[in-house]
């Protein structure tokens, strides 16, 4: 294992109802003129805005709203959040939804007290100083509530890039799983997708010796395949949605991934399929992941027959590890499958001929190479996507 520094300092508050304590939890962290920034209308519809908004009221705290958020957020938007922030004299981004909104509401956050471009900590430059972000959590998947991380695409070239910093973890999140059992079962599937991707991100790693995240990535992992179908099956089932909520913030806080070198190569390869043809990110995941796994099985064929055996309850075949490891691959396809996830390009929409495009984008025009696990040339991006078909 290697040398780590570990610091998660989001306050969680979990359970029903919770969202109608938003407005103590704004004033406890310091808010006192927020931005309530959120997606569509089915928050306004569902009453989620309205009691947000009576418990800011409560509290003594004045907002402004932007609604707007899109699946793959926009730079668009976040722009003008951020000129409204400043007219507004705004102090605090509280995102009401998922992985788009809080993504959006971080972008704004990091944007406000910055004299330059948002789109400068996109493409590298750190962010030192943004303004607090509380969220309310609608959707279990992307663990944006409890990270650093945000993903935008800039409209202009349809370019989808992320950010990290401290700065931007949310200093509180509120997590009431009632919130996501309104969810169409295709959105439940793509968020438990997300879920495991960020999980498989760090458990295939060249780091020796990490029995003990292993163990915790892989006891998220049967947690997902046990209660994923289940909500997918009964939305309504509250055990379930609990369980799949606080899994998703635990696979992406990074408590998994300490001491360990991580992958994301499947991460940026999925970013390019979802700016260009706008599907779930989930989605492009269940296509890209399995494809990914197959293309680099045997860099570490025991780590995928490891995997196949504790998670997926294969048989291991010490005279053929390749094949147990093929059979774990074919059973988290199977899973996807299951949920209803799509496994193929022709699935999403996506078309052979802008494989080489694609493949550019994600390693700036062969410059660079993708993944921790295996770095990936632009050949190989290009080899996976073709897998996908």
């Amino acid at each position: 294992m290697e040398n780590f520094t570990f610091y998660s300092p989001t306050y969680f508050v979990f359970g029903k109802n919770e969202e109608n304590n938003a407005g103590h939890y704004v004033k406890r962290f310091g808010g006192s003129k927020v931005l309530i920034h959120y997606g569509g209308g089915s928050a306004v519809r569902s009453g989620l805005i309205g009691r947000v908004e009576e418990s800011l009221k409560k509290e003594g705290i004045s907002f402004a709203q932007l609604p707007g958020v899109k699946p793959n957020p926009r730079s668009g938007l976040v722009y003008e959040g951020i000129d409204l922030c400043r007219r507004e004299g705004v102090d605090m981004i509280l995102a009401v939804g998922g992985g788009s909104s809080i993504d959006s509401a971080k972008a704004i956050a990091a944007g406000v007290p910055y004299d330059g471009d948002f789109w400068d900590f996109y493409s590298g430059k750190p962010i030192e100083k943004a303004l607090p972000v509380g969220t309310v959590l609608t959707i279990a998947a992307a663990g944006s509530e409890g990270s650093g991380d945000s993903v935008i695409t800039k409209e202009e070239g349809m370019l989808k890039r992320g950010a990290g910093s401290e700065a931007i973890r949310p200093v509180f999140s509120i997590l009431n799983p009632e919130l996501t059992q309104t969810l169409p079962a295709y959105q439940t599937a793509c968020g438990i997708t997300d879920i495991m991707a960020h999980l498989f991100e760090r458990y295939f790693t060249n780091t020796k010796e990490v029995e003990t995240t292993d163990r915790m990535i892989e006891g998220l992992l049967l947690a997902m395949i046990h209660e994923g179908p289940v909500a997918v099956k009964e939305p309504d089932n509250y055990g379930a949605r609990a369980n799949i909520m606080w899994a998703g913030m635990m696979a992406h806080n990074n408590s998994c991934g300490v001491g360990r070198q991580q992958d994301w190569a499947s991460h940026e390869i999925e970013h390019e399929l979802s700016a260009k043809y706008d599907c779930a990110h989930g989605a492009g995941l269940a296509v890209v992941f399995p494809a990914w796994m197959k293309y680099n099985m045997k860099h570490d064929v025991m780590r995928f027959a490891q995997v196949a055996t504790r998670v997926w309850g294969c048989k291991i075949d010490f005279a053929d590890p390749e094949r147990t490891a093929l059979e774990g691959i074919e059973a988290f396809r199977n899973f996807l499958k299951g949920i209803g996830m799509p496994l193929t390009f022709a699935e999403l929409g996506a078309k052979e001929e802008d494989i080489p495009y694609m493949a550019g984008l994600a390693t700036d025009g062969g410059k660079r190479t993708v993944g921790g696990f295996v770095s990936l040339h632009k050949e190989d991006v290009e080899a996976i996507y073709r897998l996908c078909l």
